[in-house]
């Protein structure tokens, strides 16, 4: 099984890709972790971006040749990237997009993340160029209390469901 997790920038996504990922004793896979590994200097281009995904889905591959779930945490505001994934992995695929209010992405944005370097501007140019999702998937909404209901939901919503279907 892969799971992929979306969402804008201080969505709080990576947070609960995380979590989740603990919860199901999966590989996670974290673009804002990869595009550093492979990157000293990140320009966020679109050739950069571009070699970040391939990483991921190569890094995907590998998991699943070993029977391991996955759970991917990225943006996937475009539709091609999203299909990158949905088209090539041959396994049931699920989509769990983050959102959050305006108000608090901006006062996440604020504060200092590990491996994040996105702001606010970087959220309000992605919010723009956004392409919404046309496969079936799981809206979660973020705060910051709570998590353990997220989870929950997805978890329930991952047993229930049968994905995208390759």
């Amino acid at each position: 099984m892969v799971v992929i997790v979306m969402g804008l920038p201080g969505s709080g996504k990576s947070y609960f890709a995380e979590k989740l990922a603990g919860k199901m004793e999966a590989e996670y896979i974290s673009s804002d972790r990869v595009r550093e590994e492979l990157f000293e200097k990140r320009t966020y281009s679109k050739a950069e971006k571009a070699r970040v995904y391939e990483e991921m889905l190569k890094r995907t591959e590998l998991a699943i040749s070993h029977n391991k779930p996955v759970v991917l945490d990225a943006t996937f505001y475009e539709e091609e990237t999203r299909d990158m994934f949905l088209k090539n992995l041959g396994i049931q695929t699920f989509i769990i997009e983050i959102r959050a209010s305006e108000s608090l992405i901006k006062e996440r944005l604020k504060k200092k993340r590990l491996y994040s370097e996105a702001d606010f501007e970087v959220y309000q140019m992605i919010r723009n160029k956004w392409i919404e999702v046309k496969q079936p998937h799981l809206f979660l909404e973020s705060t910051d209390t709570n998590i353990d209901d997220m989870l929950n939901r997805a978890l329930e919503y991952l047993s229930n469901d049968t994905g995208t279907a390759p």
